[in-house]
């Protein structure tokens, strides 16, 4: 059964309408305070500013702790409560899960950046548009916090109890070179492509090669108890990068793939190696004008729980719009029915 200290959990986190307990009060207070002060993440030792990065980053370590029990939290009520309880209460701790999912990633993507512009709020959204609580608290405080379409989403019909992590890859770490394995693997395992090791890692990076080489900054990965299940990669100006991607990245993967290599193999191993000596489609400019950002995400199929999926592009969406991002599009091909239906159900 849930322990006296997960039930005050709970009571905390859904205190009163306009009172929270003390463990959202916590929540709410760190948060606040690290996203006011993350310039002062990423000084050198010795610089003056360098208590204020300590500073921030214990700061940042408790917000995470938070984050983590409350996600336990979730996980253990959906394990121990009885059905009716569990059926009444769970649509509200499972979105408080996903939002602190998102919250805590950013964080941590916040302290691996060194921002030079004010984090973007854009235009105030309507009352209305605001859920109310410590939920509706948290999601003004995300850059995105008033695109309201992207926070409501019916819960799963039938709960997991499986425990997540979402955070930011970094390609350099050693933690971050599994996790782009894994990445790789959720990728191809989403397009529904099933590849011998000699064909994995052009198949790996055809779809998200682009990203790791030339804007990794933007990358995040989603883990369960099994390893990576999910990433979200994104770039903040698309245009210099799509021609970065056509001047440079691609001629190296021609050159590192040459067309012939391919032939005799398997067919998919024929197409990853095709797809580099193609001419790649151009973006037509009113769209680039219009949304200057691209991102590409994507779970394996063994992640039901749309909830995980919809963190995942909170933080990413949240990263760039911290940036100055205005609007994103993604490119999927019309006959990848796999994709169209992930986006579908992300709204």
């Amino acid at each position: 059964p849930l322990t006296l200290e997960e039930v005050r959990m709970l009571v905390e986190l859904f205190y009163l309408p306009y009172h929270h307990g003390t463990l959202a009060q916590e929540l709410l207070e760190h948060f606040r305070w690290l996203r006011a002060n993350s310039l002062s993440v990423g000084v050198p030792g010795t610089a003056p500013d360098a208590c204020g990065g300590t500073r921030w980053r214990g700061r940042a370590q408790s917000f995470q702790l938070l984050c983590a029990q409350t996600c336990r939290l979730h996980s253990r009520f959906v394990s121990t409560a009885s059905r009716a309880l569990l059926y009444d209460l769970h649509p509200y701790l499972w979105d408080i899960r996903n939002l602190l999912l998102a919250a805590s990633a950013f964080v941590l993507w916040l302290g691996c950046q060194s921002i030079t512009a004010p984090i973007l709020l854009g235009r105030d959204a309507e009352p209305w548009a605001c859920r109310g609580g410590l939920f509706g608290e948290l999601q003004a405080l995300l850059p995105v916090g008033n695109s309201c379409d992207l926070f409501y989403h019916p819960p799963p019909l039938f709960p997991s109890s499986q425990l997540y992590v979402l955070r930011p890859l970094l390609p350099l770490d050693k933690v971050g070179a599994v996790a782009w394995r894994g990445c790789s693997e959720v990728a191809l395992g989403q397009a529904g492509l099933q590849a011998q090791l000699s064909h994995a890692l052009a198949l790996a990076a055809r779809l998200l090669g682009p990203f790791l080489s030339l804007s990794p900054e933007y990358t995040f990965v989603l883990e369960d108890e099994s390893g990576p299940c999910g990433y979200a990669a994104g770039v903040l100006h698309a245009e210099g990068f799509l021609q970065q991607r056509d001047n440079s990245w691609l001629p190296a993967m021609r050159h590192k793939y040459p067309r012939d290599l391919g032939a005799g193999g398997p067919a998919l191993g024929q197409e990853a190696v095709l797809f580099f000596h193609a001419e790649p489609l151009a973006v037509p400019p009113p769209v680039l004008r219009r949304f200057p950002s691209l991102v590409q995400l994507g779970t394996a199929p063994r992640v039901l729980d749309v909830g995980p999926s919809r963190s995942l592009a909170l933080c990413l969406l949240s990263a760039l719009r911290a940036n100055g991002s205005r609007g994103v599009f993604c490119q999927v091909s019309d006959a990848d029915r796999q994709q169209l239906s992930f986006y579908s159900k992300l709204g």
